[in-house]
């Protein structure tokens, strides 16, 4: 009992920062969904379903970049300082050149949305945020290597710091380019955006700054050969499956925002109150699932099975405990936090149905996004990956789209075939856990 404890303890020392930093992440989007809902319906939806889409093209490249946890924090386990330089230098470099695709595919998105089906007026503005979004990406995915670095070596609090500096950035900004104020123009949907690539580069260059002290080993000259292709081999095998299963899971909630949005703008400004409440909430376990990837890969570097296993299990029990609590006040107050984002009484509406569907899933989001963590931890990747694709877009969707259109339960039909899809995920990483854990887990060898 006292190891658990012990294990306790330490699972929350690192785990609140991250947390801190993952809903001051998710601060930043929903203080823009709240001031463009002060705007009037249209930007709202177009707003909220701009971010979906701009922040879903950078989760392939983030997801691969998160091949960081467990080759970073086995190797800060095992105390191999080297390994933590390699690995360090060459996510910076291959940051750089995820980005290239990336801000292509955001620069050229108006096309794709009106074949989606998209409402005329939502189409138009949604693309202009998008492309406004472009200038900051680079600075994200350089900001997730940073981040992911330090956080593998149990460092979490100068990114705390910095979020919290960079939400205040973006709510200045937001008030000056939404509204036009400061004598800035008003420029309301793309402003937004506007505000959220500043505060992109802010989260970047100071994080730098404040950490500095703790990088500055890691930025010695690496020499040119550790750069070639072949070295770049565990890397991205470890982080393209990750990639591709952040991604089917962020994409299917796209899925279902574009097929809400053809529902009807009413329909779509409610299902992104609700979903940005929901998004908001699940930063609690995926602060405790990152926490729980950093403890997992720690003790798998220093050859401490029982201690991986323990932190395994202390993170699933807190990750759906957390969710359990969220769930409840899902369930019992929609309409007061439904108030918050908007006057509008239909998106209000819309959102009173969706929010305790939404209590209905929350465990099993929590589960799921912790066990990912637990799974990345011990450098297992691609079976989640392939649940990921069974759970979200064999079973979820599909069910999803059979009740609304088919059954004609409307956005309720979507919302639960997203549950659906999250309870599948979450029952299959269980039983791939029990699995890993079945046997000694081997520390990742030098490349």
């Amino acid at each position: 009992m006292s190891g658990i404890r012990r294990e306790v303890r330490g699972l929350l020392k690192l785990a609140g920062p991250v947390i801190g930093v993952q809903l001051g992440m998710m601060a930043m989007g929903t203080v823009d969904v709240m001031m463009l809902g002060r705007v009037d319906e249209v930007a709202l939806a177009a707003g909220a379903l701009g971010n979906s889409i701009g922040f879903g093209i950078l989760m392939f490249p983030f997801g691969v970049l998160m091949a960081l946890d467990p080759l970073v924090s086995q190797a800060f386990g095992a105390r191999d300082n080297e390994r933590i330089r390699l690995h360090f230098q060459r996510g910076l470099l291959l940051a750089v050149v995820l980005f290239v695709p990336a801000a292509l595919l955001m620069w050229n998105t108006e096309g794709a949305l009106r074949l989606l089906s998209q409402k005329e007026e939502v189409l138009g503005p949604a693309s202009a945020y998008i492309r406004a979004l472009v200038p900051g990406g680079l600075a994200f995915l350089l900001y997730v290597v940073l981040r992911q670095t330090l956080q593998a070596m149990t460092v979490v609090k100068p990114a705390l710091l910095v979020i919290v500096l960079a939400n205040g950035v973006n709510i200045v900004a937001n008030y000056a380019v939404i509204f036009g104020h400061f004598g800035f123009p008003r420029l309301e949907v793309v402003g937004s955006a506007m505000a959220t690539s500043v505060s992109r580069w802010f989260m970047f260059l100071g994080l730098i700054v404040i950490s500095l002290p703790v990088l500055r080993p890691y930025l010695r000259r690496v020499p040119w050969a550790q750069f070639r292709p072949s070295r770049y081999r565990r890397f991205v095998a470890l982080g393209t499956p990750v990639g591709l299963q952040i991604s089917l899971e962020l994409w299917a909630f796209a899925a279902v925002a574009v097929l809400m949005g053809s529902l009807g703008t009413r329909e779509l400004a409610g299902h992104n109150i609700a979903l940005n409440l929901a998004a908001l909430t699940f930063m609690v376990p995926l602060g405790l699932g990152g926490a729980a990837a950093t403890r997992v890969g720690n003790a798998i570097g220093r050859d401490d099975q029982p201690g991986a296993r323990r932190a395994a299990n202390v993170g699933l029990c807190l990750g759906a405990g957390v969710m359990a609590v969220f769930a409840l006040v899902f369930l019992f107050f929609p309409y007061t936090l439904s108030r918050l984002y908007t006057d509008s009484p239909g998106a209000i509406e819309m959102a009173v149905v969706l929010l305790p569907i939404a209590a209905v899933f929350q465990v099993a989001d929590g589960t799921q996004v912790v066990a990912a963590g637990i799974l990345r931890g011990t450098a297992d990747t691609r079976w989640p990956a392939v649940i990921a694709f069974i759970g979200y877009w064999a079973l979820g969707l599909p069910f999803g789209v059979w009740l609304a259109f088919r059954i004609e339960h409307g956005p309720a039909g979507l919302w639960w075939g997203l549950t659906l899809g999250l309870s599948t995920v979450a029952v299959l990483f269980m039983l791939r856990i029990r699995r890993r854990f079945s046997a000694p887990i081997a520390r990742l060898q030098a490349d």
